[in-house]
């Protein structure tokens, strides 16, 4: 099975999506399950990982709802606070939801780069290894050294790195010390990394081979079994069409064997996050 594994929804009358402005207007607006399925279908897609897009657990709860409406959404990424005093009740009351399957703060946004790294977070943390979710790391090249961190500290917590750490592929300094960094992440830890995101860091309108060289990297550093493909639906939109990344990634995966991409393209999601196929 084809598993899309990081895609989003959202309906803007919510109102908690802070980084969601008119600005992005090619994504500035509601998007829906099924406008997921209408890009994802025609190619063989047949399922998703439904991923938070605001820091709040009332998304949770609304990206939830969108599991139980569509048998399509095999697992929610979801967000917990999780410095709150009642951090692990919270996220006992979300693991119970059987397609909650992992839980992201939002790194990326957070100016001090140690924040995942302080005590306090040790309750919140242990709770997720307990109930079995997994951390989805939304983070930038400058938190590298401390997601490593964070793996040897907990390392019964499984780590999947969003976008593969969001590179600035437009830059002429883009590579380093992002390559060495991801790399020794991959070495020395169990942490998996999502073949996605990619073109949106290589500013507007990028051609579609643009990030080949650092895909390829993902793809050496930590091997097919542990890379996960998603579109990063509709962010995506803001360089490149969903098909257009679908293609672009077949491309990537040509010298690879069907078992690797079978792995790549489905089979790492549903063992990672543990998802259960519609009907099986």
């Amino acid at each position: 099975m084809l598993i899309d594994a990081h895609f989003h929804c959202w309906q803007l009358a919510r109102g908690d999506y802070g980084w969601l402005t008119p600005a992005l207007a090619p994504i500035y607006r509601d998007v829906a399950v099924h406008d997921w399925q209408a890009e994802a279908s025609p190619l063989g897609v047949a399922g998703g990982v439904l991923v938070q897009a605001a820091p709040t657990e009332a998304e949770t709860h609304f990206l939830l709802q969108q599991a139980d409406s569509h048998p399509e959404v095999l697992g929610v990424v979801g967000w917990a606070d999780l410095l709150a005093p009642d951090a692990p009740q919270r996220i006992a009351a979300l693991a119970a939801h059987p397609r909650l399957k992992a839980l992201r703060p939002m790194l990326q946004d957070i100016a001090d780069s140690d924040w995942i790294l302080q005590d306090a977070l040790a309750p919140a943390l242990d709770a997720m290894v307990q109930h079995g979710l997994v951390f989805d790391a939304l983070v930038q090249p400058r938190h590298l050294p401390r997601i490593l961190a964070l793996a040897r500290r907990y390392p019964a917590l499984q780590l999947v790195i969003d976008h593969g750490a969001k590179p600035d592929i437009g830059s002429a300094t883009g590579w380093q010390p992002w390559a060495d960094d991801l790399h020794a992440l991959a070495h020395h830890t169990t942490a998996v990394c999502k073949l996605s995101g990619l073109l949106t860091e290589a500013g507007p309108q990028p051609a579609p081979d643009v990030a080949r060289r650092w895909c390829r990297h993902i793809l050496d550093s930590f091997g097919a079994w542990r890379v996960l493909w998603g579109s990063d639906w509709p962010v995506l939109e803001l360089a490149a069409s969903y098909a257009d990344w679908w293609h672009e990634v077949q491309a990537q995966l040509q010298h690879l064997g069907e078992p690797e991409r079978a792995a790549v393209l489905g089979g790492n999601a549903r063992r990672i996050y543990g998802l259960n196929l519609a009907g099986q």
